[in-house]
Order: structure tokens, then C-alpha cells, then sequence
């Protein structure tokens, strides 16, 4: 059999730990598929539109270090450009392979279906350049080096990379690839380091020191540097709500979510009050800082971000954060550096009677919380599911996914299916309110199709809660159209078999739905909970009329 271009592809992907690719199919891809299905190392998972397989190939992303979208050209990977820039956002590297026509009806310049009928196949790549790390329109004399740019730099700078495959390129011969890739390279320059550490250790003698952590550290594995940091140190450590769960909340030295002004006040002032702040990884958003209520004086901040370290705004480079975290961590146990005074909140939060009372927004979160498992994959939706679960604490080992930067309503039910998909020992939990699973909850018979038994929490509130907390409690535009709920999992494919619904209006009755879903790990678990359109977290609460105050401002 010959090897193709589209061989190379695939074998450069499952090089780099890719094992599922999702997309939808299309007839400039048809023969890119056809590898895809006969790749010993590949899985392909059919979406029910190509934005969902944008969102699913993110949530697989950032469990697994890289994902693969196959679209259609044009009407396809447009669909899916809103889930893309998503991902550039939120740094998360995905792969985006577009099938498009041939190079000889592209050099003919044609009128062609999917086109924009002007005879330019390249409008769709330079609409794409502007999320992607790096575009290449496949030709056989350089698909290898360009193939191979395009994921390397994707790799490295944690973004999308996009591939624009003309049908017959994608059958033409190549050669395998002679080494594997290399996309390790990260450096520090040993002058940097002795000039970090230098500097690094004058600022901090005699100081009390606090971390606070966030998104990139993951996004660039550090994450066990963090660890090692907290650990040895006991320097209390708050996470943003992009980063949550990214460290063990169960250690008596975690201090809490920060979230700026709208912080707990024992959280806010380990962080602003620090006479030594260490931030690795911190992006400072307006969701994840309640719309820039942060006040933290840079002064006195070490900031280890994915470029370079600065110490009170002078720049160390390049200076991995890697070993800007390790550097630390010798000198804080050198200088025996203690952390910043801190209480941790004493005992376990309170749970709400578990009695026939009207279920409440701050009853769900808590009995929700209290029956999560280690190792639980919990996925979010931008609303009252994000801020409702931001707060509370996490078992040890799981995971808490989310979009606070892109903020896309419809993201967390395809990115269940690719965050569950990437680990199948750890179990997904959805929570997505009604307004956001209108967008996107089809994929949920992809779910049931794929047998990955997941637990999704419907939370029906009656519209868009998160937009009635900014503007418009009784404005029309936040209505949405009633749906049947408990019809929803038939209708795409549940059965008795394979799916139990549930229907959760008291908080007795969502507990024991809880307790269902626990002691049921061989179906899809799919409770409706129902709850007031105006019940929201009170952290939403404060975050609404911030974002209220902001957007009116002259």
C-alpha cells in the first residue's frame, strides 16, 4: 500500500498522543477519513456538527496535550472557527484539518459549491491565520515541512494549528516520517537562571510569600512544580477560577478561589495583603478578576508567565516557568522563608437539610459538590454552573473544565464527550443550564453512541440567568423556547438500557439523584433540576452587577 500525505498526518498525531479525531464528514475530506478509519491508532468520532467538533476536540485538548477537528472546506470549517478561537483563546492546541478541492480545479480557479464563487481558495486560511499558531496549504513537494511546522508550532505556543489538505494531496505519496518531532523547546539560559535567582533572593528574604496559580501553569506542565512549591514550602496557594482545581484543594494551605473584590475576605487578603506574591501562570481576565475588582500591587510580585519571569516588572528571559518555580522553590527552603498568616477555614462547608424544600441555587452546588469522586472530570458551562461550582472545593485529583475567557454558551456538552473520551478512568460531570444546552445538546446522542456514561446535570432556570444578572430580569430577549427535557435522551438514542433520566425539583429528590448517580457507573445519567430563573450563586450575583456597572460606564 502506498504511503499518502494523509498517512503522514495521522502518524505525525498519534505520534504526539492522539487517539480520537473528531469532525464531520464532507466530500473533499471522504478520502482523508478513509485513512483515519484504518489507522491502528486512531479512532474517529463523528460529531452532529462541526462546531461541536470543535468544541469536543478542545475538551480532549486540554486533558490529552493536543486534539485533531476534520472539517469540509468552507460551510465546514466555518461552522467550527468559533470553537477555534476558543481554543487560541484559552490556549489550548487543536489541530484543524480542512479537506478542500483539489489542486487543479484551485489553480483553474473554478466556481465551485462551498466557495465563495470568485475563484480564491485561500479566503477560509486567512480567516483561520488569525486564531491559528501557524496555516499551511498543502502541497505534495513540501507537505512534510509543512505539516510538521504547523504542529510543532501549534505544540509549543499551546494554540490551534490548521491544515488546508486539497483532496488529491491528501492520496499523493510521501515519506514516513525519519524522527520523531521535536517540540521540546523550552530553554533557559544558565546566565538567566544564576541572574533570577540572585535577584529572586534578595526580594524575597525576610518576606512572607503567598502563590497564586492559574490556567497556564497547566497549560505549559508545570503543574507539578507548583506542587512541589506549596508542598515543601506550606505557602498558602489560591487558584483564579480559569486554574481551579489545577492543585489539590483538599491541602490545609489552599486559601481559597480568587476572584479580586469578590473574593472571600480570608482568600483576598492572603493574596493582596502578601508582602511576597508569587503568581505562575496568572491571567489576569475580567470574569476571572470580577471585572477587574483586582488590586494587587506589582511591587511586590514575582510573575512567571509563559514568556518570561519578572520580578517587580524586571524581566528574566528565557527563563522557563518550569525552573523559575524550581529556582524558587530552593531558595524559599534556603532562606527558610515562611508564608504569608493565614487561617484556613476550619471543618467541612454546611449541607443544606436534605428535606422537601424547594431546591435553591446554593443548596445544588453544595450537595452537587459533596458527592463528587477523585478523579470526577467536572465540565462547566459560562453561567450559573461556572460561577456556582468555582468556589466550592474539589476532591484531591479531579478536574475542573470551563471557557471564562471565550465565554461560548453550548461549549461544555461537546467538550464533555472530548475531556471523557481523552480519559476513560476518570468520570464526566456536565453541568449546563437550559439556555446553553439549546445550542449544542444534540452531540448528547454522540455521547450515548460513544458509551462513556457520563452524569449531566440539566439545571432549568428558564432562560439566560447569567444575561438577567447583567441586564434585562423581565426583558424578552432572555426567554427561551420551553423544551421537554426528559424527552431529550430518547430522542437521541437513550434507552432504558443505556440512559436513566431523572428529575430533580427538591432537595431530597436531587440528592437522591446524586446517590442514583454514583451507584450507576454503566449508564448516561441525565437529571433535569429545576430552579428559579432569578435563583442564582451569590458569586454570579456580584460578577452581574460589576458587568452592569462596567457596561454602562461612558
Amino acid at each position: 500500500m502506498t504511503y499518502t500525505v494523509g498517512n503522514y498526518i495521522l502518524d505525525r498525531l498519534a505520534e504526539l498522543g492522539v487517539d480520537k479525531v473528531f469532525g464531520v464528514p464532507g466530500d473533499f475530506n471522504l478520502f482523508f477519513l478513509d485513512d483515519v478509519l484504518a489507522h491502528e491508532k486512531l479512532d474517529w468520532v463523528g460529531n452532529a456538527n462541526e462546531l461541536n467538533a470543535g468544541y469536543a476536540a478542545d475538551g480532549y485538548a486540554r486533558i490529552k496535550g493536543l486534539g485533531a477537528l476534520v472539517t469540509t472546506y468552507g460551510v465546514g470549517e466555518l461552522s467550527a472557527i468559533n470553537a477555534t478561537a476558543g481554543s487560541y483563546a484559552e490556549n489550548v492546541p487543536v489541530i484543524h484539518i480542512v479537506g478542500a478541492p483539489g489542486l487543479s480545479a484551485q489553480n483553474s480557479h473554478l466556481r465551485m459549491h462551498h466557495t465563495l464563487g470568485d475563484g480564491d481558495f485561500k479566503h477560509f486560511m486567512r480567516m483561520a491565520a488569525e486564531v491559528s499558531a501557524a496555516t499551511a496549504a498543502i502541497h505534495p513537494a513540501t507537505a512534510a515541512s509543512d505539516i510538521d511546522r504547523v504542529l510543532r508550532s501549534a505544540v509549543i505556543h499551546r494554540k490551534p494549528g490548521y491544515l488546508m489538505l486539497p483532496v488529491d494531496v491528501s492520496t499523493m505519496p510521501a515519506t514516513p516520517p525519519s524522527e520523531p518531532l521535536n517540540v521540546d523547546v523550552r530553554i533557559s539560559a544558565p546566565d538567566i537562571e544564576q541572574a533570577f535567582r540572585e535577584s529572586a533572593t534578595e526580594f524575597l528574604r525576610g518576606k512572607k510569600v503567598t502563590v497564586l496559580a492559574d490556567i497556564m501553569v497547566e497549560r505549559l506542565s508545570a503543574v507539578d512544580e507548583v506542587r512541589n512549591l506549596v508542598r515543601d514550602t506550606s505557602f498558602p496557594f489560591a487558584s483564579l477560577m480559569w486554574g481551579k482545581a489545577i492543585l489539590d484543594e483538599t491541602e490545609p494551605n489552599f486559601a481559597g478561589i480568587y476572584v479580586g473584590g469578590l473574593s472571600a475576605e480570608p482568600t483576598r487578603k492572603v493574596v493582596e495583603d502578601a508582602e511576597a506574591l508569587i503568581c505562575a501562570g496568572v491571567e489576569f481576565t475580567d470574569t476571572t478578576t470580577g471585572i477587574y475588582s483586582h488590586t494587587i500591587d506589582f511591587g511586590r510580585v514575582i510573575n512567571i508567565s509563559a514568556e518570561d519571569t519578572s520580578i517587580a516588572g524586571r524581566h528574566f528571559a528565557p527563563l522557563t516557568m518550569s525552573r523559575s518555580l524550581e529556582i524558587l522553590r530552593e531558595i524559599s527552603l534556603e532562606l527558610a522563608l515562611s508564608g504569608t498568616d493565614f487561617t484556613a477555614p476550619s471543618g467541612e462547608v454546611a449541607l443544606p437539610a436534605i428535606d422537601d424544600a424547594t431546591l435553591t441555587q446554593d443548596a445544588l452546588w453544595k450537595v452537587l459538590s459533596s458527592n463528587l469522586d477523585a478523579k470526577n472530570t467536572v465540565v462547566v458551562d459560562m453561567g450559573t454552573s461556572f460561577f456556582g461550582m468555582a468556589t466550592q472545593k474539589f476532591p484531591q485529583d479531579s478536574r475542573f473544565i470551563g471557557m471564562p475567557l471565550w465565554g461560548s454558551i453550548g461549549y461544555s456538552v461537546p467538550a464533555l464527550l472530548g475531556a471523557a473520551m481523552a480519559d476513560m478512568d476518570s468520570r464526566g460531570v456536565l453541568m449546563v443550564g437550559d439556555g446553553s444546552a439549546q445550542l449544542t445538546i444534540q452531540e448528547i446522542g454522540t455521547i450515548i453512541r460513544e458509551k462513556i456514561n457520563p452524569v449531566i446535570f440539566l439545571i432549568n432556570n428558564d432562560g439566560y440567568t447569567i444575561e438577567r444578572s447583567i441586564h434585562g430580569v423581565e426583558a424578552e430577549y432572555n426567554d427561551i423556547t420551553t423544551y421537554d427535557w426528559s424527552k431529550i435522551p430518547a430522542a437521541f438514542g437513550g434507552t432504558d438500557q443505556n440512559t436513566v433520566t431523572l428529575r430533580a425539583t427538591t432537595v431530597r429528590e436531587f440528592n437522591e439523584a446524586c446517590r442514583v448517580a454514583r451507584e450507576t457507573r454503566d449508564k448516561l445519567i441525565f437529571v433535569e433540576v429545576i430552579t428559579a430563573p432569578m435563583d442564582m450563586p451569590e458569586l454570579l450575583l456580584n460578577f452581574g452587577a460589576q458587568a452592569a456597572a462596567l457596561n454602562k460606564k461612558k
